[in-house]
């Protein structure tokens, strides 16, 4: 085997031109049609390697490979779920009422965080999303990842998963591992489709129109677009909330049925476009770009809020009395209003109430929401990116026989957050219903060169030498929201609640541009010190401008025992810089925390609110990897077994709420805090606890052929993976936020596949385990809100029918037996009205059906 990869790496030489991220580099028409001849015969992965591109059997460390087609085999309409099928260490909750992670799902793989994990596109570092999971289930609680649910199948020649750490190689964000998305490359053809399906409950009806087209750029080059349109309706996994039915039941007749929903977004006019082209120069030299725009609107609930008892709304007191407010109050006169009783079943129908209502002078929120009120929070996520460069061989001077890589890219991502459905309490009755809420920016720039040579060393084969440096600048600003949505109106004093209630809007106190910059450099080394031992060994310098230097190492090795059997290992050092936005995001949210739900504000680390109670400047998480496994491949049977094992310090996360006290609100105010007493609880940001990770990864594939068809494929991919927390802090970390961090993400996880092809059809059933977890509601981790959920299984099946060489019909169904989440228990379902622990693994909104038709050309 290693010979054809050999031969191949002789063919495509200029592809070994390595990037900061190892580029995907685009051939010339011919060597494409050659390569991918030989890449029929075995899968190829870029990422992991700085020397000639590799089969995943050759690969000192496990690398996935993904083809865009077995992809888009899914009823999902969203690439994360896509990716969940397919590799049993990555996975991704679903958001119900996690406010921006409600609209920009995190990742995690190898059960770390979603910024534990690099992303590539065309081997180019991907920019973050602007939105931060200040809600991220526990494990990605604080998280900031690029957001690559834009991208779509249909743009996809593959997708390249390293479970590895290689911050040495890539950089920063490396410890869990690297995945690369491949964007198509081919100058003719292309493909349009169009899916349709919804959830077994009859709600979340999904559209999605994609198509692909190729096309030559001079006899030498490409352009290939891509292009994605999605629509999907919300759903509802809710039942009516006790105190919600019990006002009805009393009289109270503006309250919906029900009150508040728990279900998945909605999601209008999701448009992405990708564009790849790249142009060959000849002399072995080549220029290339690619990027994209992509646009969303997406809309999610919020809690119920209660007309007897929100606190700072309807009431100061848990509900005995209303919160009344008083204009001559507000305005320096003695106060007049009299006390409304609110521990009845119905205020509305009180005699106090309509006497309040016809004073003039006093007011009641329940004038405007007199059933109480959910907001509803949505966003318009926009999200662009260009990257170019050119490579090629140098063949004369000093750097004669010198691949080389000069690439730059941009990226930006834009949330601009709106809430409906809500007031700010303090402008009592004159406040809107409607409000914009400001903008996140995420914007980040990057310059790499790029440089390769194979040194003879008397070796079996030349020592391949890297080398490069890199510049990135990346900046998070915070956009003021219109004045209504955070303004302290003239009834604050009164114990109204200030801004848009739910999702205070970004005040000018908030707002602003904060950036960093880093450079780096780094060399890398790889060769066959012997026909069957290779050895690899990297090395990386970065120093940033917001807290210092780091150096990182990586070291590799396979050795083969035998034609069909071979051993693996690395071992490395890596680091995740704190990102800008962690360390200066403002933000204000609702939690819910045994049950009842409180006002928390998110705070910058070292704001005078978030210092008082104990936040300190970030500083970069440490890591310690080391992983070693086997490889074994006979004929059509392929068997890879890994194990490893990471050590991260100082792992930074959002903190858990730490109550403002009313002992300190004289303290605080002094420090220029703006109305402690309407702060339940301050989170910040902070190096909170280390953590060790291991597991097990097992992929198995074999082919053969059975009923008398052309091909049968079985695959089998299971993980182990266990996390403990070695150290935290008690001030900032709660018992219940550690068990989540070492058990919300279940310890075993497989997938089973079976596919067969005829002539005129294809198939395929997938069989996919998820092992116990501990399954928590929202932020609550009380035992009526938390437990140990069971281990599950799911079942997935497609079918293909080829009307002809160009159209082929598909139908099939995610979760086709409905398997059901884990349930809440009675009593929390009663309070929140929700039916299924929304932490899970897998889909909690039940089966899915689609049908599909794809006309290929």
């Amino acid at each position: 085997m290693k010979t054809s990869i050999t031969k191949l790496a002789k063919n495509i030489r200029y592809v070994i031109a390595a990037s900061a991220a190892v580029s995907v580099i685009s051939v010339s028409p011919a060597l494409a049609q050659e390569a991918e001849t030989e890449e029929s015969v075995e899968k190829i992965a870029v990422v992991g390697s700085r020397a000639a591109p590799r089969s995943v059997a050759d690969s000192p460390v496990p690398v996935d490979i993904i083809g865009g087609d077995e992809l888009s085999k899914s009823g999902s309409v969203d690439m994360l779920d896509m990716l969940i099928s397919s590799v049993p260490s990555f996975n991704s909750r679903a958001q119900p009422i996690s406010d921006a992670a409600t609209l920009i799902r995190p990742i995690n793989l190898r059960g770390l965080s979603s910024d534990s994990t690099l992303i590539l596109v065309n081997g180019k570092r991907r920019h973050r999303a602007s939105v931060i999971a200040f809600q991220g289930g526990g494990i990605n609680d604080g998280a900031q990842g690029p957001d690559i649910s834009v991208i779509p199948s249909a743009a996809l020649k593959q997708v390249e998963v390293l479970r590895d750490g290689a911050a040495a190689q890539y950089g920063s964000d490396a410890i869990a591992g690297v995945m690369n998305f491949v964007l198509k490359d081919a100058a003719d053809g292309g493909s349009l489709s169009i899916k349709h399906g919804e959830y077994y409950e009859g709600d979340g009806t999904a559209t999605i129109i994609d198509g692909n087209v190729g096309l030559p750029l001079t006899e030498d080059g490409f352009v290939n677009l891509s292009f994605q349109l999605k629509n999907a309706d919300a759903t509802s996994r809710s039942r009516q909330r006790t105190d919600a039915a019990a006002l009805i039941a009393a009289g109270n007749t503006s309250i919906g049925d029900p009150a508040q929903i728990w279900g998945n977004p909605e999601i209008n006019d999701d448009l992405t476009i990708f564009a790849n082209a790249g142009i060959d120069l000849g002399d072995d030299k080549e220029v290339y770009m690619f990027g994209n725009f992509s646009e969303r609107d997406a809309i999610g609930g919020f809690y119920y809020r209660n007309p007897h008892n929100r606190g700072n709304v309807y009431s100061i007191d848990g509900g005995e009395t209303l919160l009344v407010g008083d204009v001559a109050q507000s305005q320096g006169a003695e106060r007049t209003c009299a006390v409304v009783p609110a521990n009845v079943p119905n205020v509305l129908e009180t005699d106090a109430y309509q006497a309040m209502v016809a004073d003039p002078n006093c007011f009641a929120m329940n004038q405007i929401f007199p059933g109480g009120y959910t907001p509803a929070f949505g966003g318009t996520i926009t999200d662009t990116s260009l990257a170019f460069g050119t490579k090629g061989e140098i063949k004369e001077g000093f750097l004669a026989d010198v691949f080389f890589d000069l690439s730059g890219s941009i990226g930006k991502s834009e949330s601009s957050f709106n809430l409906t459905n809500t007031l700010n309490p303090s402008l009592g009755l004159s406040t809107p219903t409607e409000f914009d809420t400001g903008s996140y920016i995420q914007l980040e720039k990057t310059v790499n060169l790029d440089l390769v040579k194979s040194v003879e060393a008397g070796l079996y084969e030349p020592i391949n030498v890297a080398g490069g440096l890199e510049w990135r600048s990346e900046s998070f600003e915070i956009v003021a929201g219109e004045e209504a949505s955070w303004l302290a109106g003239p009834y604050a004093d009164q114990g109204f609640n200030i801004g848009s209630h739910g999702f205070k809007g970004f005040g000018p106190e908030a707002a602003g541009k904060n950036s960093r910059h880093n450079i780096a450099a780094y060399i890398d080394v790889e060769a066959y010190v012997t026909e069957d031992l290779l050895l690899g060994g990297a090395i990386r310098y970065e120093d940033f401008s917001s807290f210092g230097d780091t150096t990182n190492y990586k070291l590799t090795l396979q050795y083969a025992v035998s034609d069909e059997f071979s051993i693996r290992g690395s071992s490395s050092t890596g680091f995740r810089a704190p990102t800008v936005g962690q360390a200066n995001v403002v933000n204000t949210a609702t939690s819910i925390v045994e049950g009842n739900l409180i006002q928390s504000f998110t705070a910058p680390p070292t704001d005078p609110l978030a210092s008082f109670y104990g936040g300190k400047e970030l500083t970069p998480e440490d890591s310690t990897s080391f992983a070693f496994g086997g490889v074994y491949q006979s004929g059509d049977f392929f068997f890879t077994l890994d194990y490893y094992n990471i050590e991260v310090e100082d792992r930074i996360t959002q903190s858990s709420q730490i109550s403002v006290l009313a002992e300190d609100y004289a303290e605080l105010e002094a420090l220029g805090v703006q109305n402690p007493e309407l702060i339940s609880a301050v989170t910040y940001f902070a190096n909170d606890f280390d953590t060790t990770t291991q597991g097990v990864d097992v992929v198995a594939n074999y082919s053969m052929e059975i009923f008398d068809s052309s091909d049968t494929d079985f695959s089998l991919a299971y993980n182990w993976n266990e996390t403990s927390v070695d150290k935290f802090n008690p001030d900032t970390t709660s018992d219940g936020k550690v068990r989540r961090l070492e058990k919300g993400v279940p310890n075993h996880r497989a997938t089973f596949t079976i596919s067969q092809s005829w002539d005129a059809l294809s198939m395929f059933v997938r069989t996919n385990y998820f092992g116990e977890y501990y399954a928590t509601h929202a932020d609550d981790t009380s035992d009526t809100w938390s437990e140990m959920a069971s281990a599950a299984v799911t079942v997935d099946v497609e079918v293909n029918f080829f009307v002809s060489d160009q159209v082929t019909i598909t139908a099939g169904a995610n979760n086709l037996f409905d398997q059901n989440a884990e349930r809440l228990q009675l009593e929390a379902r009663a309070v929140v009205g929700g039916v299924f622990y929304e932490s899970g693994p897998f889909d909690y909104n039940g089966g899915f059906y689609y049908l599909k038709a794809t006309y290929n050309f």
